[in-house]
């Protein structure tokens, strides 16, 4: 029997301890007082899509926010209802200030078998220049835990470019990160988002030419460890790939459940409330927490989909540059079996690689 197609479920937590200056998400660090009501909303939003015929998931990824904001034992029991195949991939990302072993006990017990912890860096003046509040030695103490409680599969998310950090605070992020043993290692240059303290203070944005070179050194780093690129931002141990992401990166289709969650279901997308007040009057009145969607036309979806697999190790078909194209960019894409990939070079100007799609 052929498996069933991979189906996703994104879960949002919007609460935050703090905000970091980076942070354009829909996140909120006053509205603790309706974590209760928001997760009764959630298992709700949830509970309707079942019996609409949700198809059993083959990824949960909780994300947000800070999940491990919430207590712990109330965050499974409101997932509780969420269906699932026995091999389903169960992410929850972790601020390592929050983890405990009885905190990672309870996600194990309630299914979950994978952990995305936000490292970001390992050098305290790098975190205080995000406007990150958690000690380094936390993430130590966190994958101890973790691994505990038989948690075994761990990302670490970690961001260069930041202001103040040289290339050896980098490397010491990045050895610090691997004598960790993490099984996927997530690496974002820093990026400059609308609206926030980041965004209004010209005099820390990241210099290209610095996150370059900061990039190359991660996948040195990384790839001499055994850890292998297969996105441009992410590494894994072969066999540890995030199942989740791929969903995204295939065009696959996805629910998303909570405020501000995003879905996606055969070219149609669509979103919730931003708010988790929002969110829980909706769900409370019985109404669908959707606040806006669009639909994509063939070729749209069609470049989308191009666009995506380009950033993968799967690449997208030969056809899909002009020639003229493939030789003027023939240091940043190799061909081979009728397929065109990113070079190390070329992952570093990705987005620009792309707009040569047709």
């Amino acid at each position: 029997m052929e498996a069933p197609a991979d189906f996703g479920v994104y879960v949002h937590i919007p609460f935050c301890r703090h905000r970091c200056d980076y942070c354009a998400f829909a996140t909120f660090t006053d509205r603790d007082d309706v974590i209760p009501a928001y997760l009764n909303a959630l298992a709700t939003e949830i509970t309707r899509s079942v019996e609409c015929g949700m198809p059993r998931a083959t990824s949960i990824f909780v994300g947000g926010g800070t999940p491990t904001r919430v207590p712990p034992d109330s965050l499974m029991h409101a997932l509780t209802g969420i269906p699932r195949t026995d091999d389903c991939e169960f992410t929850v990302e972790c601020n390592p200030d929050d983890v405990t072993t009885e905190m990672m006990r309870v996600f194990a017990d309630g299914g979950v078998n994978r952990v995305s912890v936000g490292v970001q860096s390992m050098q305290d003046h790098v975190l205080t220049s995000l406007g990150r509040t958690h000690d380094p030695a936390n993430v130590v103490r966190a994958m101890t835990f973790a691994r505990d409680a038989g948690l075994h599969d761990i990302n670490l998310d970690i961001i260069y470019g930041v202001h103040g950090e040289s290339l050896d605070d980098w490397r010491r992020t990045v050895i610090a990160t691997l004598e960790l043993q993490p099984t996927h290692v997530s690496a974002y240059g820093l990026t400059v988002e609308a609206g926030t303290p980041l965004a209004d203070d010209p005099a820390r944005h990241p210099d290209d030419d610095v996150q370059a070179e900061m990039y190359e050194l991660v996948d040195d780093l990384l790839t001499a460890a055994g850890m292998a690129n297969y996105e441009v931002s992410n590494w894994s141990v072969p066999g540890h790939e995030c199942r989740h992401n791929r969903v995204y990166w295939s065009q696959g289709d996805y629910l998303g459940f909570g405020s501000a969650a995003h879905s996606h279901r055969a070219g149609r997308r669509w979103w919730n409330v931003r708010t988790p007040e929002r969110f829980i009057e909706a769900i409370g009145e019985g109404r669908s927490a959707e606040s806006a969607g669009e639909t994509l036309d063939a070729d749209a979806r069609r470049i989308e989909g191009l666009q995506l697999s380009l950033r993968t190790t799967a690449g997208v078909p030969v056809e899909s540059f002009d020639a003229d194209d493939l030789m003027m960019m023939n240091d940043l894409l190799s061909v081979d079996g009728g397929r065109a990939r990113l070079t190390r070079a070329g992952r570093l100007l990705a987005n620009e690689v792309a707009l040569r799609l047709k």
